[in-house]
């Protein structure tokens, strides 16, 4: 299959039918799964603090250091979640919080080893590029050498959060304090040859134009071209409510299902080196998630037993897993409970 140039995928993006795009982003998503399974995670998003410096404009989940309802969470705790999440058959928590100004490698190396030491069978999918980035500063050593000592305490694997757009000309409007775009994806790299595998992400629907998106595109594809180092991609639209930048830039729109489903289409057929495109349903609501099977993902992502950043800004939608199985079903699909590895645990 030949491999479509950022042109070819604009002017899917722009000019072509919504149908059409469907059936090219199934076709494809077919080859690389015959099998038809839709996979999910039981997972548990734990927000270790909400403290952050960065000030992100379109994030409503953050506090400054000394606000009233400031946080950081006890090791005791986060134990507690854990073991709640194991109670429903839970096998990975995605771990990531705010850029807290003060706390130091020691501080989460410790934090690493604990939960590794207490629930060996959990599995740490956490710290975005930016708290890597953070956290190597604030500690005087290099990002890399964060990591390294990071995944000896038990660090899996990392989520691709903090990407937004990988454009440093939207990144100056909605988070000016947040790492660049090739730092962000050098410290993706860094991850990989450290053999931790991580995942890419993707917000729309802020300040981006079509190209900036499929740049972004571009440049996931060149690293994962590189290293392989990627599980899969993750597209998700912003949530403006209680944000600042709904405040700055009020011309911003709520992103329509049209255009998610033609993005996710687009990029299951720009992105040929990803294997697990995964639905946003926590964004979408359950039944575009559930479409989205038919624009190309196969992957219907976490359970969501706990979500605190995107409920923020304004998105409550929750899924269990019988609703989960359900609506892969209906499609005409396999469902099947995977691990971080996307190794198949059930299926149903």
């Amino acid at each position: 299959m030949k491999r479509l140039s950022v042109n070819e995928a604009i002017d899917l993006i722009e000019n072509a039918p919504l149908h059409e795009l469907g059936k090219m982003a199934l076709a494809r998503k077919k080859e690389l799964h015959p099998d038809g399974i839709t996979t999910f995670i039981v997972d548990r998003n734990i927000n270790y603090t909400n403290v952050c410096w960065v000030d992100c404009k379109f994030c409503a989940f953050y506090r400054h250091a000394k606000e009233e309802d400031a946080y950081v969470l006890s090791f005791e705790e986060i134990g507690k979640k854990i073991e709640e999440l194991i109670a429903i058959g839970g096998t990975q928590i995605l771990f990531q919080g705010g850029v807290h100004p003060k706390l130091k490698i020691e501080w989460y190396e410790e934090l690493v080893g604990y939960i590794s030491k207490h629930y060996p069978s959990i599995t740490i999918h956490g710290f975005s590029a930016v708290e890597i980035d953070y956290i190597a500063r604030v500690s005087k050593i290099s990002t890399k050498e964060v990591l390294r000592r990071l995944n000896e305490k038990g660090l899996y694997s990392m989520p691709g959060a903090g990407a937004e757009i990988l454009s440093d000309r939207v990144r100056d409007i909605i988070a000016p304090k947040k790492c660049d775009t090739a730092d962000w994806l050098r410290i993706h790299k860094e991850a990989h040859e450290l053999g931790i595998k991580t995942t890419a992400t993707m917000m729309f629907g802020t300040v981006e134009s079509t190209r900036e998106i499929v740049e972004h595109w571009e440049h996931i594809r060149n690293l994962q071209d590189e290293t392989a180092g990627f599980r899969a991609f993750i597209l998700w639209s912003f949530q403006g409510l209680n944000t600042k930048l709904m405040q700055e830039f009020p011309e911003i729109k709520k992103q329509s299902s049209n255009v998610y489903l033609r993005l996710l289409a687009v990029s299951r057929l720009f992105l040929d080196n990803f294997k697990n495109i995964q639905s946003s349903w926590v964004t979408q609501g359950s039944y575009v998630g559930q479409l989205a099977l038919l624009f190309g993902a196969n992957d219907l992502g976490s359970t969501m037993m706990e979500e605190n950043v995107v409920k923020a800004a304004g998105a409550s939608f929750r899924m269990n897993q019988d609703q989960m199985i359900e609506l892969i079903k209906d499609v005409g699909e396999i469902p099947a409970k995977r691990n971080t590895n996307y190794d198949i645990l059930e299926k149903f």
